[in-house]
């Protein structure tokens, strides 16, 4: 079906008839009653019960009548967006749960501040699945933990996290070569705070006995708590958790105790409302404790 098909049904539904239709429609009568009986044969079902000039909705056209109602108005919708550059509509954005828990709230906060028009729909992943989000055209942008590999994205810093190792609060100092923890509690493959836990591990020499996949920060906490293991977690997560005092924090050596969040979009395709956030981030929008300021500009 065509948009000029569905118009000319609508036209026709909404006056009452085909002739009040193509006066509305500056069109000739019996051109508008051709449109209609192609849409019928194209559909292979009647859409108007025809009694002399009346013409009543089937029920096949009742339903046609609500999907061109939508179509029609999503199709308004996007040639609206397309001829007014400004930010607005939805903005698909993707973040690590962290970033998401933490980060994300007053930046979406100061966004509906500034760009009322933008409705966010957030997608939260690692960092391999929202590059591969971004590139599949799932979403418009991301925010993620260094190192992003691919030469399709532009970047810029977001902010910077310090990392620290969690355990129990009476298990033995590890700062200064006290025994590792026998149990690594990690988010799955493709997490860089995984990676950084396993990174420090190797750089000791040593290997966990178990490795516990979650999903949450809050349950890989608890696990902490319940004397399994180890995380390796940002501090403004552990900050946030009302039993912080029941654990421990264990800093990691210089080089490893910082990551830097970047925000990335597809290179040459930065989007009204992409360029509105990076601005955003770059004129100091709220990013919390311990962040760094953001620096580059969306191409």
């Amino acid at each position: 079906m065509e948009l000029s098909d569905l118009r000319i049904f609508r036209a026709v539904v909404d006056a009452g008839g085909v002739t009040r239709a193509a006066e509305r429609l500056h069109r000739v009568q019996s051109g508008v009653t051709t449109r209609i009986r192609q849409l019928e044969e194209k559909l292979e079902t009647p859409l108007f019960v025809r009694e002399g000039k009346r013409m009543i909705l089937t029920p096949a056209g009742h339903r046609l009548h609500e999907y061109a109602g939508r179509l029609l108005d999503l199709s308004a919708e996007a040639e609206a967006a397309i001829r007014d550059p400004g930010p607005g509509g939805s903005f698909r954005l993707g973040a690590m749960e962290s970033t998401a828990a933490i980060r994300l709230p007053p930046l979406l906060a100061e966004l509906d501040r500034r760009h009322p028009a933008i409705v966010p729909r957030l997608r939260t992943g690692n960092p391999v699945q929202l590059s591969e989000a971004l590139l599949a055209g799932e979403i418009d942008a991301a925010l993620v933990a260094e190192p992003v590999a691919s030469a399709a994205f532009e970047r810029l810093v977001a902010f910077e996290e310090e990392t620290v190792i969690v355990t129990v609060r009476n298990h033995p100092d590890i700062d200064s070569g006290g025994a590792v923890p026998r149990a690594m509690i990690v988010f799955e493959k493709g997490c860089p705070h995984r990676r950084l836990l396993e990174a420090w591990y190797s750089r000791r020499g040593e290997a966990p006995q178990q490795i516990i996949e979650l999903a949450s920060y809050h349950a890989m906490i608890g696990c902490v708590l319940a004397g399994m293991g180890a995380a390796l977690l940002p501090r403004s997560v552990l900050e946030t958790f009302p039993q912080s005092d029941r654990l421990r924090c264990h800093a990691l050596p210089r080089g490893m105790n910082r990551l830097k969040t970047l925000f990335i979009w597809r290179r040459q395709a930065a989007s009204p409302n992409v360029r509105a956030f990076a601005e955003m981030l770059q004129s100091g929008g709220p990013v919390g404790r311990d962040s760094g300021r953001a620096a580059g500009a969306p191409g």
